[in-house]
């Protein structure tokens, strides 16, 4: 509390110690943390708040809600994950919800051990939910996961046992005209605990140098909404005596409670850099970017994607909106470089980016350079609603009828992530990936793909492990759906997957039917993929698109 003259009011966002910060959170109250990966993360309070619970017993019981996932291995919540997993502690945690664990081996571990309820939904039904519930809205409501893992028919979004014996977050059926939608339900937050780079003196935050921006001002109003507003802790790394200018401020101030000032080293602004101002706001600086090797099979599929985004170009007859996925269709954007056809692919993140050349591994999320930086309920926006024109993602496993799994295994919970909302949303989807899994030795060789050894895991099985894209509703909304890869090229039907390409070399009954577990229906006229796809030159797509 700070005095006034006779007065006993509480200034906004006043600046406080962490300790007494954290001190505020109550047993099983509903925590909400922004982050993704380690952008927007508030390592500090999270890293705090544990150590409040190891040191006194509260609080316990909290249930953690997040629009990603703030963590990367070793960092942020997977630490506390860990030192609850090593010690079978159930006590600080009753549960989680996040649409992604896949940076988070001790998250993962606590989930499957059963000693946290978990919840994953899709990142984009996370992200709008904490608008939803700042509006007073029961949850948010969408055809998203109708018909896949997520559909209460399927699992509902329940990771493990506690999670379907508690019901604490629910995913129920709704029919509006007769369209079957899902109502996304969660408790209200409490408590949240946001991030930013600097809190003026009335307590405005503003992200100048933050790599996302998040859902950070919706994470705020959801604690804040009625009934029962709750409170607002901010994590920054300044605290300036001036007043930010007005169109600079993402949190205003009255909406913040208590701002902590952390150390540099909790906040980071990506997993491998505490800072770099080509990952922010600054899209005039460009950092060098390691550019390893690509594996030259890898290169074919992503070229094979590319040509598709290059002709969607070519037909729209101006530059398309792309998501690339991570994984072999994050290469595209590097290959769209070189073959000089950037200016007609502008890639857009999860997280908010526009343009840039996006981040890989636990700095996936940010990009270096990106001319524009939205919020993630306003990306996720453009993807559902159909706004981009193509995604390329990856893929673990196809089934006859066009369903994906893109990461889930027994004993492997990744989460949905982003991909439900992209591959449901996006009118055009070019699935990238290999054709098998497990280890292999193919080559590219005179122009020809020579497979001396195959990967023994099927990837194209009747039936996926869980389906987070339904082929059934792509086909009910006119999607174009391909599933590229090394030595073969499928387009979805409403007879199933339908081969059209193979690649030079390739024997389609050896090399392809054999390793399925289902015969697709082939193409009258079954092509050959182009040549230049297996040149170690470029393409020339540059020439193609001027030659227009």
């Amino acid at each position: 509390m700070t005095e006034g003259s006779g007065s006993l009011i509480r200034k906004s966002g006043v600046v406080s110690s962490v300790g007494a910060a954290v001190s505020t959170v109550k047993d099983r109250e509903v925590v909400a943390i922004s982050g993704f990966n380690m952008a927007n993360t508030p390592e500090y309070l999270i890293l705090e708040l544990h150590r409040r619970y190891r040191e006194t017993g509260h609080p316990r019981d909290i249930f953690v809600i997040a629009e990603a996932l703030p963590a990367i291995p070793d960092r942020a919540m997977d630490v506390v994950a860990k030192d609850l997993c090593l010690r079978k502690d159930g006590g600080f945690m009753r549960g989680i919800s996040v649409p992604f664990l896949g940076f988070s081996p001790w998250l993962q571990k606590l989930v499957t051990e059963n000693i946290v309820e978990a919840y994953s939904w899709p990142m984009g039904a996370s992200a709008y939910w904490f608008r939803e519930v700042a509006s007073g809205r029961p949850g948010v409501i969408s055809k998203i996961g109708v018909d896949t893992a997520i559909d209460p028919r399927r699992g509902g979004g329940k990771l493990n046992r506690l999670a379907s014996a508690r019901n604490t977050c629910t995913i129920k059926r709704i029919t509006v005209d007769r369209e079957e939608y899902l109502l996304y339900e969660a408790p209200k937050p409490n408590v949240a605990f946001v991030r930013a780079t600097t809190a003026d003196r009335r307590g405005n935050l503003t992200m100048e140098d933050e790599a996302i921006r998040g859902t950070v001002l919706n994470i705020a109003q959801a604690a804040k909404a009625h009934p029962d507003p709750g409170v607002v802790i901010a994590q920054v790394r300044n605290v300036s005596r001036s007043e930010a200018s007005p169109r600079d401020v993402e949190v205003p101030g009255p909406l913040v409670d208590y701002v902590v000032v952390s150390p540099n080293a909790y906040h980071w602004q990506v997993g491998s850099t505490v800072y770099d101002p080509a990952f922010g706001s600054r899209a005039d600086i460009v950092s060098e970017v390691p550019q390893t090797p690509i594996d030259p099979v890898q290169l074919v599929i992503a070229r094979r994607v590319l040509v598709e985004l290059v002709g969607t170009a070519m037909k729209k007859g101006s530059p398309v909106i792309v998501n690339l996925g991570i994984g072999i269709p994050a290469l595209v954007s590097r290959l769209a470089v070189q073959e000089g056809v950037a200016d007609y692919i502008v890639t857009v993140l999860e997280s908010g980016q526009w343009g840039g050349m996006a981040l890989p591994g636990v700095d996936f999320g940010a990009a270096v350079g990106p001319f524009a930086l939205s919020t993630m309920p306003d990306m996720f926006s453009n993807f559902e609603g159909g706004t981009i024109d193509a995604a390329s993602l990856g893929f673990l496993q196809v089934a006859r009828n066009g369903d994906v799994n893109p990461s889930m295994l027994p004993g492997r919970l990744y989460g949905p992530g982003g991909f439900p909302v992209i591959a449901g949303g996006s009118p055009r989807i070019y699935f990238g990936g290999a054709f098998t899994a497990g280890e292999s030795k193919l080559s590219i060789q005179g122009g020809k793909l020579r497979i001396t050894k195959d990967g023994d895991v099927t990837k194209f099985v009747k039936r996926v492990y869980r389906s987070f894209f339904s082929g059934r509703q792509a086909l009910r909304f006119g999607k174009e759906v391909l599933y590229v890869t090394e030595r073969a090229v499928f387009r979805l039907t409403p007879r199933g997957l339908l081969l059209t390409e193979v690649a030079p070399g390739i024997d389609v009954d050896r090399d392809v039917l054999a390793k399925m577990e289902y015969r697709p229906e082939t193409a009258s006229e079954l092509h050959v993929m182009e040549k230049s796809l297996f040149r170690p030159e470029p393409m020339q797509l540059e020439n193609r698109v001027r030659s227009t």
